[in-house]
Parts: C-alpha cells; structure tokens; sequence
C-alpha cells in the first residue's frame, strides 16, 4: 500500500511540473484562499481574547466579601443586637492559634478606635447589629479558594486612609490616600495593571511581614515628581519607614488613573505587615476573581453559603459580611446605607444583567464579526478551489492520450480516477501550506500596524491544511471522473 501511495506521488508530482505556469497559478488562488481563512480566525480569537481581556481589567470577573453588613436583621431578638455577643474567634482575642469561645464586640474594626459610638447609635435602630463587624480572616479567604469550583485568584485586605510622606524624615512632599494591606495575588486579579517601573509584592515579603510599600500612578507623581521612577525610596506613614518596590499604571481603557480613585490613587503594603504594625488580625474585604465573567452571581451565592458555615451563623441570623459582584459596587458606590440596601437587596442578580449580559453581547457580536470574516475566507477558497478544477480538466484535455494509453496497457478507472485526485491532493496541500504561511505574516502584520489582538495556533494552522485537503479532494473528483470516462479508442486517436 505505502509503495503505490508513494508511486502516485511521484506521478503526481512529474505530472504538475509539466505546466509550471498554470501549476503556479492554481497554488497561488488556493494558497489565497488558506491564508485569507487562517488570517480570518486567528484575527477572530484575537479579538475574542482582547474583549475578555478587558472585560477582566474592568472587574466584570469580579466578587469583593466586605465585613460587616448594614442590611436589617431579620429578628433583632434572635440575632443578638447588644454591644457584644459569642463568636468562635479562630485567632484568639490575641491572634494566637486555637479556636475558642470569646466576647467579641460588633464594633472591632481594625481601623477604627475603641471609644467610637456603636452601629446603632450611627445608624439608627433599622441598621443596628452587624454594621461594622470584622469578622473576616486570611483563614477565610483560604477557604473561599480552596473550596469553592470557579474561584481563580483571591486576595485579603485592609484598608486604611493615610498620609504618606516623601522622604525617611517626614519633612518632603505629603500625599493623603488610600491604604490597602493585600496579598500578592491583587496584581493577578488587576489584569489591566502595568508597572513601569518596579513590580508588585512578592510572597516572600508578605509571609515576612516587610515594610515594602508599591505606590499607584498618581501617589508616585505626587509625591516624586511626574513620570520619576521611586523605587528603592524610602516614605513614611504611621511614623514607620517603608521601602518603595514598585508603580503601578495601567494598559486598559477601561480604567485610567485619576486623583481621588481607589486604584492609582493608592498605595499597597503586605496584609501581614499592618497586621503586625497596628496588631490587627482581620480583614475589611476579602477580593476575588472568577475563571469565567458570567459565573459571578453564582460564585457569590456559594461564598455567602461558605462563610455563613464558616462563622456558625444560624439559620435566621443575619450574615456578619456583604458580597458584591462588581456591578453591585458600582451601583452601590457612595449611596446612603438605606439607599444600598435597597439596590443590593433587589438588584442581587444585578451583574447578570449588566456585566455578563455585556459581555454575552459582546461576544455574540465577536462570534458574528468572525463569522463574516470565514465566510469570506470561504469565499476566497471557493475560488482558489474552482482554480485548481480549471487546471485538472485543462490536464485532462491535454493529457487524453495519455490516458488512453495507460488504460490501452491495462490501466483500470479507479487507478485513474486515483491519480487525478492525488494530482489535486498535492497541489492544494502545498497551496494550503504556502497559505498558512502567508497568513500567520499577513495576521501579524495587521495586528502591529494597527495595534490589534492576534492568537495563531498550531491548531489554527492544522485547520488550513485540513480545509486544503479537503478543497483538493472537493473539487478534485470531477476532473478525475471525466478522465477515468475516456474511451481508450477514441483517446489513442486524439492529436
């Protein structure tokens, strides 16, 4: 079997480069067609992957857990509305190990004093309870990784206003900003994020507890001068030096750095660090994103489960913890609190109707675009394909003796039906090979000159061969059938 595969080749072959001319001509309309298909597709999941990719820089991925919950109870008798009620504190009142039963105050926010007034003298009877409650843990966060399907990145958070001072001794420029006490892995959840100089947090200086602080866009401008590069700085808060280790800016055009935001405007320390500095052990937000944008809702819905078992929360308690998609922080951004109970409380599906559904439009809009991109690729295959059956029935009129002459020797129909289509095979592979060629340069040739997203993968490149082939194949049979219809008589006569 392989010798008479390789004997058609050969005869394949000999017989194509008879007629270089038209041989060419037939390459370059299928080579054509296969490189208008891979720059088609590999366009195509380019911009697939840039919407996703911006979608995720703008947060539509994801779910921020807030202590403390400003929604009504829903029995104040039941859920234990006085100054301090039980808790199983996992760290202790000290933060050492051991879970233990402890009086917890409601107010023990980590960045607040001890004398302030409770949730209910702020707030008023209807907003009494769990207003300000910090219950959330790094062991918490853990959990939510470990536990819950979808999860892809999470990170833990406190979050303090601050002024930060230029220089080791308190005396340069002085910025008021936003603190926030992270893990590594916020740099991987801002996927719209950029260092220009410098980079994020390590491990290393999380679990060690360092003062190493990264300063967003606006705070390095303001505090070293526009465009200058701090890193290896030293600036101060709480009286403290802290080593500078990165800026952060920014790729997207969905979020750009403005004085005042809670991204630029900001600076970033380890979690562990204010931890030890301001002997905390708890979190204010616990920051999460998902694998897939449109599964917000229902990871949300599974991490309320999570942590209400995670805290021993009854069955008719209010939760200690509010869980907000990033639609939902928006919507919610600088309401009243009686105001943000009522979007939160009946817009609680809101992401589904705004982000994902952005995002299904979007992609349906992608998929139509790619669509119409292929069909005209196909287009431009058909053609290359009618081509290459122009140039085998141009073979078999020229080739009618020839034919006969085999047959007149004992030649049978299928061996020249066999031959024709081999013929065919190897032009359009070749062609389809040219044509992947040729496509993966004109892809990425349009992709820098006008700056856009291009993913071309050996798959991509397997399915233009494929496509060649079966063109080969297609428009091949014909021209085979009609020589293997030859009468042998009337053929050994033909000039």
């Amino acid at each position: 079997m392989l010798p008479r595969a390789v004997a058609l080749a050969g005869q394949a072959l000999d017989s194509l480069t008879r007629n270089k001319l038209q041989t060419g001509l037939a390459l370059l309309g299928v080579s054509i067609g296969v490189g208008a298909l891979v720059t088609s597709i590999g366009l195509g999941r380019g911009a697939r992957q840039a919407i996703d990719a911006e979608l995720r820089a703008a947060g539509a991925n994801m779910i921020v857990v807030t202590s403390g919950n400003y929604r009504p109870q829903a029995d104040p008798q039941e859920d234990s509305v006085g100054d301090e009620t039980w808790l199983d504190d996992i760290h202790g009142p000290n933060g050492d190990a051991g879970p233990r039963m402890v009086p917890v105050h409601f107010e023990d926010d980590p960045t607040a004093l001890h004398d302030h007034p409770t949730a209910k003298q702020r707030l008023g009877d209807a907003s009494a309870g769990l207003g300000a409650a910090a219950t959330l843990t790094r062991a918490d966060a853990a959990a939510i990784l470990r536990e819950i399907p979808g999860v892809q990145h999470v990170a833990s958070g406190v979050h303090e206003n601050v002024r930060v001072y230029a220089g080791p001794d308190e005396k340069g420029p002085v910025w008021f900003t936003r603190l926030h006490g992270t893990d590594v892995d916020l740099a991987v959840i801002r996927t719209g994020w950029v260092f220009p100089y410098g980079g994020f947090l390590t491990e290393q200086q999380v679990e060690s507890s360092e003062q190493v602080i990264v300063l967003g866009r606006i705070v390095a401008d303001r505090l070293f001068g526009s465009g200058s590069n701090p890193v290896g700085q030293i600036v101060k808060l709480w009286h403290q030096a802290f080593r500078v280790t990165g800026v952060i800016g920014t790729r997207s055009w969905a979020t750009q750095p403005e004085p005042g935001d809670d991204q630029f405007d900001a600076v970033y320390v380890p979690v562990t660090t204010v931890h030890r500095l301001l002997n905390l052990s708890k979190l204010n937000t616990i920051t999460l994103t998902t694998t897939s944008v449109g599964d917000t809702t229902a990871i949300a819905k599974r991490i309320v489960v999570l942590l209400r078992r995670r805290h021993h929360i009854g069955e008719n308690a209010a939760d200690d913890f509010i869980v907000r998609t990033q639609a939902q922080q928006v919507l919610g951004h600088g309401l009243p609190p009686q105001l943000a109970r009522l979007v939160t409380g009946n817009l609680s599906g809101v992401d589904s109707l705004t982000i994902a559904k952005l995002g299904v439009s979007m992609e349906r809009a992608n998929a139509t675009m790619l669509w119409l991109l292929v069909g005209v690729a196909t287009v431009s295959l058909v053609v290359g394909g009618v081509g290459l059956m122009n140039l085998l029935l141009l073979s078999v009129t020229q080739r009618t003796r020839e034919v006969g002459v085999r047959m007149a020797l004992g030649a049978r129909r299928a061996d020249v039906v066999l031959q024709f289509v081999a013929e065919a095979v190897a032009l359009s592979v070749v062609g389809g090979l040219l044509g992947t060629v040729i496509g993966v340069f004109a892809a990425s040739g349009l992709a820098q000159m006008f700056h856009w997203s291009i993913v071309v993968s050996p798959l991509i490149g397997a399915l233009g061969m494929l496509a060649a082939a079966v063109l080969g194949v297609l428009f091949g049979v014909y021209p085979a059938r009609r020589a293997a219809g030859i009468d042998p008589i009337e053929a050994l006569r033909y000039e």
